[in-house]
């Protein structure tokens, strides 16, 4: 309710680009109103519902809480009311919920249309992206692209489970692309090398390399979820989601031992540059820099922490603050701004190779490490 009031008073409480225009348009123009009161629904159109099937703490997918979300509306829906559902659903989902509606007697369209955008860069993936579209029935699915037309460029129809398996995959490949090039710098240091130094040459005029992404932390509350999702799924037989989980999830279990290898740490005060789960957006959710944070405070004298979008986290210190105390500095996010930042000459370890100086790599040959890490001075 707190975030209603503040979209209420013309604020957005969350970063994205070129939203703050629209929102303050939307409401000079009254054609937009905030509320927390399901009540509301029954004199709109679609209701669009955002709430997806998470994971539970075993790793499978979750589906009260979509269904007690459609039990509070159910009371407000009118009979052939659309429902449109945007956010990751487990495959069956979308007509396990209509088959739901129908045993309570209620006839309602379900269509689950997913979202794909970048997060932060949602207001121009929206308009610039192809759309997907289902529908249990015909009539749920043209209703929903009848919709979607006036925002994207394309609409591309599926079967419910098409759909929901594609989003599903979409992130699934995208978490093990960041996986592969994980599982790649964790193999370069393990013999002294510099893997931003590799694959800058890999990637040189070459494209069938030009999408290996930079190696660093993958997380937020999309990539690894969906990837879980399809393993259980597949009865714990998704070989390359689970790998990819135990590469991602284990990276800063990696940096923190290639730091205990190389510093008396019990001995040092380490600042981590970034804390949200990825660069220049201030969502926290799942973010790999916590995790970092909690291993690391059990070997360091201090941890201290910076990040110069994240407002929610009441232990963040400012940025010249974190880099006067540090004796070692750690980019967990790669925001921009660190890129221009006077880090005082403090030893910056750079998993994603962002920084200036990245290619002055001391050499890790010298040190028995299994995954050293990448040193800048």
């Amino acid at each position: 309710r707190a975030n209603l009031a503040t979209l209420e008073s013309g604020e957005l409480p969350f970063i994205e680009t070129d939203a703050a225009p629209l929102l303050t348009r939307a409401l000079r123009d009254d054609r937009l109103i905030f509320t927390s009161e399901p009540s509301q629904i029954s004199t709109s159109g679609p209701v669009i519902v955002t709430i997806g099937t998470p994971v539970d703490e075993f790793l499978n997918p979750d589906r009260k809480v979509v269904q007690d979300c459609i039990d509070t509306l159910l009371p407000y829906l009118r009979d052939h009311q659309l429902i449109i559902l945007r956010s990751t659903l487990y495959p069956g989902t979308t007509e396990w919920i209509n088959d739901y509606l129908r045993r309570k007697g209620r006839k309602l369209k379900v269509a689950f249309c997913p979202e794909r955008i970048v997060q932060g860069q949602g207001i121009d993936e929206l308009a610039s992206m192809p759309q997907i579209v289902s529908g249990t029935s015909p009539e749920a699915a043209e209703e929903a692209a009848a919709l979607f037309r006036n925002i994207s460029p394309e609409i591309v129809v599926l079967d419910p489970i098409e759909a929901e398996f594609a989003k599903l995959f979409g992130n699934a490949y995208r978490y093990i692309e960041f996986a592969i090039t994980n599982q790649f710098y964790l193999i370069a240091k393990s013999a002294g090398l510099d893997y931003q130094r590799i694959l800058r040459a890999m990637k040189h005029n070459y494209p069938r390399a030009r999408n290996i992404p930079s190696p660093g932390y993958a997380a937020g509350p999309c990539l690894m979820k969906d990837t879980m999702q399809l393993t259980a799924f597949a009865r714990n037989e998704f070989s390359l989601g689970n790998a990819a989980m135990l590469v991602n999830e284990g990276l800063p279990l990696h940096i923190v031992d290639g730091l205990r290898r190389h510093y008396d740490l019990g001995n040092m005060t380490v600042g981590l540059l970034g804390m949200a789960f990825k660069a220049e957006i201030d969502d926290i959710r799942a973010s790999l820099s916590y995790k970092f944070k909690k291993v690391l405070n059990g070997y360091a004298r201090e941890v201290l922490t910076t990040d110069p979008f994240v407002t929610v986290d009441p232990d963040l210190l400012p940025l010249d603050e974190v880099i006067a105390r540090s004796d070692i500095l750690t980019l967990c996010t790669p925001h921009t701004l660190y890129k221009t930042a006077d880090l005082q000459g403090r030893p910056v370890i750079d998993v994603w190779g962002a920084l200036p100086a990245a290619a002055d790599f001391s050499e890790c040959s010298v040190v028995p490490l299994a995954y050293a890490d990448a040193f800048v001075r």
